[in-house]
């Protein structure tokens, strides 16, 4: 046998040792350096999400200071104090900025609050935020009045690194910003176009209560301007236009009073029903009256200034119901939320008002039910609901921005809020529809009408009498008008009639 031509003796395989190790070690060390970058890459990616959820829900929170305030029923600043909500914050001023900046406090990004919020404003349409500002007065008033927007940027300047500090890299800054809108589809066209004949865009908030009130300001004009100290009937002029929907008295007014504008006024709503039988039997004479701002031919109504309403009908089961109600639809609806199929803003002859039922003790056991009050007997002070702040007179806000103080029996006391202090929402604050009574002259009784909504009221209740009559506060006025356009909704449980919506990012 021949020997092999290159002898493999060990000696020669010797050099080739431990090649097997080198290369497993070596990627070893490629896929630790690959982990440790994913992990760093993670982080950063992490606190951007953090970023933009915080920018997000602090864009939000101050878009819902702009609806809750109701500067969108003074679309021309007249009253001058716009400042107070979207103006510079100095700790007293901008509001809306402080509530911002509180959400994004309470959203830290990789554990650590960001170290820049800028909050800016814009009078911009179809979401377009243009340039600017941390002072929303020296903005267009007649773009930024109606559908403000605001900006929200945050930054955290560092986050730190796990592995790649080894290079030098001490840690990579992060930012994100959103751009909320509040809604008031009060005189505003499509594509921006404000002449007569554009497409109104309605509104469509998602919990209302069945009272439906024409189209008639109990407090406008102010008391002195007509007999007795206050408009009657045909007399007083409407909520909004219903050719465009623009609010007919715009302004912030404070005590009740309609001094500056509709926002702000305090009236009590009371059934166009009489108290007792079954049915809704119209009240006066003969035929009856229809539903008008300040009656005066009955006991059982409250005193002027009010506001006549009939209720809507619900036609499908409301949601949200607590177990303090009755169970009866209408009642219900007053104590959760009426669905808004049975509500079409801008579209005629829409919706249905249900002259069927007696409202009256079912409205006073709804209304005790869904804000809280205990005794309906003395209206005088809070038992147990949310109130305004004022000062002598309950119910009337003497101070604005509006504050809505705890109530000692609201759900919040038992977690830890101190009853009497400052909230940001409220059981208390609802929306309503408002129907053009120029349309339909004559309601009757015991029967159904179809109706034309042509704006949404948002009001306060500060309290409920035993015959029914729920004494509110006016926080916002939308009109809609009778034109046909892209319905804007509020989020799923939003009760507001100038609903707020991101509108960058997507």
């Amino acid at each position: 046998m021949q020997k092999p031509l290159i002898s493999k003796s060990g000696r020669e395989r010797q050099p080739q040792r431990g090649v097997t190790i080198l290369l497993v070690a070596l990627a070893m060390v490629a896929i630790i350096s690959m982990a440790a970058l994913s992990i760093d890459v993670i982080t950063l990616y992490l606190a951007k999400e953090e970023a933009q959820r915080s920018a997000n829900e602090a864009a939000l929170a101050a878009a819902r200071i702009l609806s809750l305030s109701g500067i969108t029923g003074d679309p021309s600043n007249t009253s001058g104090n716009w400042n107070m909500i979207c103006g510079p914050d100095d700790g007293t001023h901008g509001l809306a900025g402080r509530a911002a900046k509180a959400v994004v406090n309470q959203n830290p990004i990789g554990n650590t609050a960001a170290t820049t919020v800028t909050v800016t404003y814009a009078a911009g349409t179809n979401g377009t935020m243009g340039s600017g500002t941390s002072d929303c007065t020296t903005l267009s008033a007649s773009a930024f009045g109606i559908n403000p927007l605001v900006n929200v940027q945050v930054t955290r300047a560092s986050v730190p690194s796990f592995f790649s500090r080894i290079w030098g890299n001490q840690g990579q800054p992060v930012s994100a910003s959103a751009t909320a809108e509040a809604f008031n589809p009060s005189g505003t066209f499509s594509g921006g176009n404000q002449t007569a004949g554009g497409t109104i865009i309605p509104v469509k908030p998602w919990c209302v209560k069945p009272w439906v009130v024409p189209n008639r300001d109990p407090l406008n004009p102010p008391a002195g301007g007509g007999g007795g100290g206050f408009c009657t009937g045909t007399n007083c002029l409407p909520f909004v236009d219903p050719a465009n929907g623009q609010i007919m008295h715009k302004g912030i007014s404070l005590e009740g009073s309609s001094a500056n504008g509709v926002i702000g006024e305090t009236f009590s709503l009371s059934a166009d029903c009489r108290l007792n039988g079954a049915g809704c039997v119209l009240r006066g004479p003969g035929a009856g009256v229809q539903p008008l701002a300040n009656f005066t031919g009955s006991s059982n109504v409250s005193p002027r200034p009010n506001l006549l309403y009939v209720p809507n009908l619900v036609s499908t089961s409301p949601a949200a119901v607590p177990t303090c109600s009755t169970g009866n639809p209408y009642n219900e609806a007053i104590v959760g939320c009426d669905q808004p199929t049975n509500y079409s803003c801008g579209v005629q002859d829409a919706n249905t008002v249900d002259l069927t039922l007696n409202p009256a003790t079912d409205t006073t056991d709804g209304v005790q039910c869904l804000i809280n009050q205990s005794n309906n007997n003395d209206l005088s002070q809070s038992t147990g609901q949310d109130y305004l702040k004022y000062d002598t007179q309950f119910g009337n806000p003497s101070v604005y921005p509006f504050q809505v103080l705890a109530g000692s029996s609201n759900p919040l006391v038992s977690t830890g809020v101190v009853a009497g202090t400052p909230i940001s929402s409220s059981a208390s604050i609802v929306s309503l529809p408002i129907y053009d009574d120029t349309l339909v002259t004559t309601l009757q009784s015991n029967t159904q009408h179809s109706v034309t909504f042509v704006g949404f009221l948002q009001v306060f209740i500060n309290a409920v009498d035993n015959k029914g009559n729920v004494k509110v506060t006016v926080l916002n006025v939308a009109g809609c008008s009778n034109g046909n356009g892209v319905t804007v909704g509020s989020p799923v449980g939003g009760t507001s009639p100038v609903p707020i919506r991101l509108v960058t990012p997507p």
